[in-house]
């Protein structure tokens, strides 16, 4: 199919330019921020892990009390249409449920909006990954951390903040100095042979999914405390983060500490490439089944 030069979108049971997608003003998610989300990319022509990110948004609808008049298989069908009407080998998918339209401006009438939003890929984090990023952290509680809630106000923040200090990512940092998670990625540190995330407060990554499983023949993963001391103090060896657009990123520095020697390790590298590994073959099965 050829590329559309206008990105289709999928509201409410019609597909429309991306242009011409409207919501109700009245929309739950407008006024109140009621509403979810989840997101994952396609890689030649497949959406990767498209089940997995839709039981992610069912649990976090139901997390929530927002309940789904759609199936998981209905809701795959729609997502898949919408990506296949597109296109583009290589692109974002972003679903929405919202809460509908409330005519008190705050009690769900039991019928939410559902929108599908194809946007093409057309750069790479390639670079990125060669030279490593910077990353802030932000002592800040997140609301409902498990939830891929479409309430980002205190992200936003974060990340306007993080972008003037030249980074690409604020990391959550707890009162007691414990860090949990970026604002659209999760993080992760090695300690050695030790692989290690946070495990509470956390947003239940799909990439984080699959790093447990590419790397548990190399490292011992360990589900546990990421403290911000420890990196101060130059006890940890790598750091990168994670996420659906960021694949795996190297972290070079956090706040004003470099990590390491301020080049990508070794085993984040090493990681890197079983991923792209990974993702190539998860690709061919698909075209192939």
């Amino acid at each position: 199919m050829a590329q559309l030069t206008q990105p289709l979108y999928y509201v409410n049971g019609e597909f429309v330019s991306s242009h011409e997608a409207r919501l109700p003003v009245n929309d739950l998610s407008i006024v109140r921020g009621y509403g979810v989300f989840d997101y994952t990319r396609s890689y030649n022509g497949k959406p990767f892990k498209l089940h997995e990110h839709i039981l992610r948004l069912e649990r976090s609808a139901a997390a929530i009390d927002l309940a789904l008049p759609w199936s998981t298989a209905e809701l795959a069908a729609i997502v898949q249409e919408t990506f296949e009407r597109n296109g583009y080998p290589d692109a974002g998918i972003r679903i929405v449920v919202t809460g509908g339209p409330a005519e008190d401006f705050m009690t769900p009438q039991g019928k939410p909006s559902l929108l599908v939003m194809i946007t093409p890929i057309t750069s790479s984090q390639a670079a990125a990954q060669t030279a490593g990023v910077k990353i802030t952290t932000v002592e800040m509680e997140r609301v409902l951390p498990t939830v891929k809630s479409i309430n980002y106000l205190g992200a936003i923040m974060a990340v306007e903040a993080a972008k003037r200090e030249g980074a690409v990512e604020a990391v959550y940092r707890t009162a007691d100095g414990l860090l949990t998670e970026g604002t659209r990625a999760n993080l992760f540190v090695f300690k050695g042979d030790q692989l290690i995330t946070a495990s509470e407060d956390v947003l239940a990554g799909i990439t984080r999914s699959v790093i447990f499983e590419i790397a548990s023949d190399d490292f011992t993963v360990v589900q546990g405390p990421v403290r911000y001391e420890e990196i101060r103090a130059g006890t940890v060896d790598e750091v990168f983060i994670t996420s659906s657009t960021k694949e795996i990123l190297p972290v070079i520095q956090v706040d004003d500490i470099q990590v390491g020697n301020g080049r990508p390790g070794p085993k984040t590298q090493k990681l890197l490439a079983l991923f792209h590994s990974y993702v190539e073959n998860y690709s061919r099965d698909r075209i192939s089944g």
